[in-house]
């Protein structure tokens, strides 16, 4: 309850408080702050949970205090990774959420900055084994070359690896389709030719996956390189056990009476490398093109900016750009970065922005935007927001925020994938087991079974499957001008059955029409068209288009215009054959002392959500 003079407000509202075990508790263990800070202003919280209820009170600077930190994570392997990261940040005092999405590798952490700060957080991540990095600004294409390097290692990787295993390929195809002319020739060599192809794709080309491994076996935990690597070495390892059990018993490095030695299984640790490649390139072509939206709002700034410092005009880099610059923007250019119009007027199209296609009339003290488009005329306007202030960058930041949200669905697959690799393991010690030891089958026939349990999981589609989603459809609304603001609603959508929408310019094609020429006086319409196309055609203003458009359809001839204004937010006028005629909106020819004719049938029009354009001479 508040009061200001005689006037009394109240406010009621519902919501959640997370819990924080850093808060001071009362005896009932409840957060709450000391007496002598009750006189504070504030609000008063009661539980609503299913405890006694008391009353909490906190004051509002607690809340207002808390800050919101984006890193880049470089390291993650797949989901289990980010369950990892996100755990880590949780158990530090004072961060109240984190998020780590694996598909844009970013880590979103909300905390006190009271009690832990960016180095703390960035440290944590370390100790988990990753690496942490400043998000880079908005507008910076540092990620893109970022994914395009990606996509560039994992492509030459698995072709690298692919092409080293052609020649296994036909070994194996030798062993189901009998050519007995060229057996002799080479499947002897098999063995040796596998050792030498398979230990670098399964060292050099898969290293990564080993490295991962044990990163995650340091940390106590498992993740899909854990299954990549232990499939990939235990084919590898047993190969190679039995190529030297037979060199022991035979002294021979190559196959005896032209036969191929038997248990070598190189080709299954070259393939699973050849193969896991493949879907890791596959996963990063996918993630490049998520950010392909983003990219597509940072190119719509301008990237220079012609500036106005001592007396001199310059063109300058906009990351150069200072509050309080003057800017000169010019007729159908950009406009760099936020600003107040100082000296001249415009109109502008700021369809970016609001979905709006009709421009806005801009005059001295009216605000600009970064990335919108100049119509009309020439102007000066000093700078307010630079960088990440401006409202482009806003824009940004908070599609970049929906895509590394969750939805509520992922809650349930970060569930499964948290217990999924060591049950996989378990799954394939058992399938070992059952084999070997039950149905008596060979050690190298068992253990493939147990290889084949292992690698069937390595693909990360568990994890990735929903943060891409969330990635790719917040992308593609961006770029269809809808802002989804995070995974839930995304989610939520599929139940939407009925859209309201406050204005129609937001769906309409941008593309005005001339629905209507209605003559008031003694004029042929042809004739109205011919002096309306003339006039407009010194415009740029869609309604101006649309006007000469129909001129032109109808191949109504037009003359040349003398004396030729426009005014922003009005209208246009000029001179034809001696006379003067004003062509514009009811607003500009009251301004111009003309009485208006027929206002019910303009207001009928206006009914219809049509604009009306009025023409008239100066009598």
């Amino acid at each position: 309850m508040g009061r200001k003079g005689d006037l009394f407000r109240y406010s009621y509202g519902l919501g959640e408080l997370p819990y924080q075990s850093w808060l001071h508790m009362n005896e009932k263990g409840i957060p709450i702050l000391p007496t002598s800070d009750r006189k504070k202003k504030g609000y008063f919280f009661t539980c609503t949970t299913p405890q006694p209820e008391v009353e909490v009170y906190i004051y509002i600077n607690h809340l207002q205090r808390m800050k919101v930190i984006t890193f880049e994570i470089s390291g993650m392997h797949c989901s289990s990774c980010s369950l990892l990261i996100e755990k880590s940040l949780k158990q530090i005092p004072g961060v109240i959420e984190a998020n780590v999405n694996f598909a844009s590798e970013k880590a979103r952490v909300k905390y006190d900055p009271k009690s832990t700060n960016p180095e703390v957080l960035k440290k944590a991540i370390v100790d988990a084994g990753y690496e942490a990095f400043d998000i880079a600004a908005p507008g910076d294409h540092s990620e893109h070359m970022k994914r395009s390097n990606d996509i560039g290692k994992w492509k030459m990787r698995f072709a690298s690896s692919a092409i080293l295993s052609l020649p296994m390929v036909l070994f194996m195809v030798l062993d189901f389709v009998r050519f007995p002319q060229y057996e002799g020739l080479i499947m002897p060599y098999a063995a040796i030719i596998s050792l030498l192809l398979a230990t670098p794709i399964v060292f050099f080309i898969g290293r990564e996956f080993f490295s991962g491994a044990w990163s995650a076996l340091r940390m106590k935990t498992a993740n899909m390189y854990s299954l990549i690597a232990i499939g990939t070495f235990t084919a590898y390892a047993y190969s190679l056990y039995s190529y030297v059990v037979y060199f022991i018993q035979t002294g021979s490095l190559i196959g005896l009476n032209g036969m191929k030695i038997p248990d070598i299984y190189f080709e299954v640790a070259a393939f699973l490398v050849a193969f896991i490649s493949l879907g890791k390139y596959l996963e990063a072509r996918a993630k490049g093109k998520t950010s392909e939206a983003i990219e597509r709002l940072m190119d719509m700034a301008p990237k220079t900016a012609r500036v106005k410092r001592n007396g001199s005009v310059m063109d300058i880099a906009v990351e150069e750009v200072k509050q309080s610059d003057i800017v000169i923007v010019r007729p159908g250019e950009k406009i760099p970065v936020d600003g107040v119009i100082a000296e001249g007027y415009s109109s502008i199209d700021e369809s970016m922005l609001t979905g709006e296609s009709m421009p806005v009339e801009k005059t001295s003290g009216s605000k600009v935007f970064a990335g919108t488009i100049n119509k009309l005329g020439s102007f000066e306007f000093r700078v307010t927001g630079v960088g990440s202030d401006t409202a482009l960058s806003h824009i940004i930041a908070l599609i970049e925020e929906a895509q590394g949200s969750k939805a509520p669905i992922q809650g349930l697959a970060d569930n499964i994938s948290a217990v999924f690799v060591p049950m996989v393991i378990v799954v394939a010690i058992i399938t070992f087991s059952v084999w070997y030891f039950l149905l008596g089958s060979s050690f190298a026939t068992a253990l493939l079974y147990f290889s084949a349990v292992i690698v069937i999981a390595c693909p990360c589609a568990l994890g990735l499957a929903t943060p891409t989603a969330i990635m790719v459809g917040t992308g593609k609304g961006a770029e269809h001008g809808i802002l989804i603001k995070g995974g839930e609603p995304l989610e939520t959508a599929c139940k939407i059955d009925v859209i309201v929408l406050d204005k129609t310019g937001t769906i309409t094609e941008g593309k005005p029409k001339v629905t209507d020429i209605i003559p008031i006086a003694d004029m042929e319409e042809n004739e109205i068209l011919s002096i309306a196309g003339a006039l407009e055609r010194k415009s740029e203003h869609p309604l101006a288009e649309a006007i000469v458009q129909k001129a032109d359809e109808l191949k109504v001839v037009t003359a040349d215009v003398e004396n030729f204004q426009a005014v922003p937010g009005r209208g246009v006028c000029g001179t034809l054959g001696g006379k003067t005629y004003l062509l514009g909106t009811r607003l500009f020819l009251e301004e111009n002392h003309i009485a208006l004719k027929m206002k019910a049938t303009i207001e009928n029009l206006e009914a219809e959500g049509k604009t009306v354009m009025l023409l008239s001479d100066e009598e």
